[in-house]
């Protein structure tokens, strides 16, 4: 059964990630197109799928199933915050079928607003390899800037690949609306 709808974008909703999501997630994450883009080297079985899940109840993260008309589209993550400084960092990852939708944008403006205006946090921050534009034009149109460039930080696709890093400050955020 799915998780209840937390909060809502203009056209998403993110719902709590639940074990009945496990088998979805798990299609999505081994999915050639979505795997390489998150710098994995290795399928990821059924049973790490559910432990993964059950391991977002042991900590302050946030994982979310983004919907759209009740359908997942992806998921959006709130890393644990950092709570001296304020900061978390947030990741991604949408299903193929769907890109293109602005579906990762709204997502990333709908869970940075309950960063900022409920969690009280101050800074938010993603990363994503410069092979991937698209992830960085999400983040751009959600309000985050880029901040720096790690040179051959990541490996994908057999190649040393560079990750940008984007920010987002509360006090943006809130200039922003």
């Amino acid at each position: 059964m799915p998780g209840p709808i937390f909060c809502e974008g203009d056209v998403v909703s993110l719902r709590t990630l639940e074990k009945d999501d496990a088998e979805w997630n798990h299609e999505l994450v081994n999915n050639p197109r979505v795997w390489q883009s998150l710098g994995m080297e290795a399928p990821v079985s059924l049973e790490e799928t559910h432990e993964w899940i059950d391991s977002k109840n042991d900590s302050d993260a946030v994982c979310f199933v983004v919907t759209v008309d009740e359908t997942p589209v992806g998921t959006v993550n709130m890393k644990s915050p950092y709570e001296t400084w304020g900061i978390a960092e947030l990741s991604y990852k949408f299903d193929p079928k769907h890109w293109g939708n602005g579906y990762a944008t709204d997502a990333l403006k709908t869970i940075s607003a309950y960063a900022f205006e409920t969690r009280r946090l101050e800074k938010l921050f993603a990363e994503c390899f410069d092979t991937n534009p698209a992830s960085g034009r999400a983040l751009e149109k959600a309000g985050f800037s880029q901040e720096g460039r790690f040179k051959n930080h990541g490996f994908t696709e057999g190649e040393r690949v560079d990750v940008l890093r984007y920010g987002l400050l509360a006090t943006d955020w809130f200039d922003q609306e």
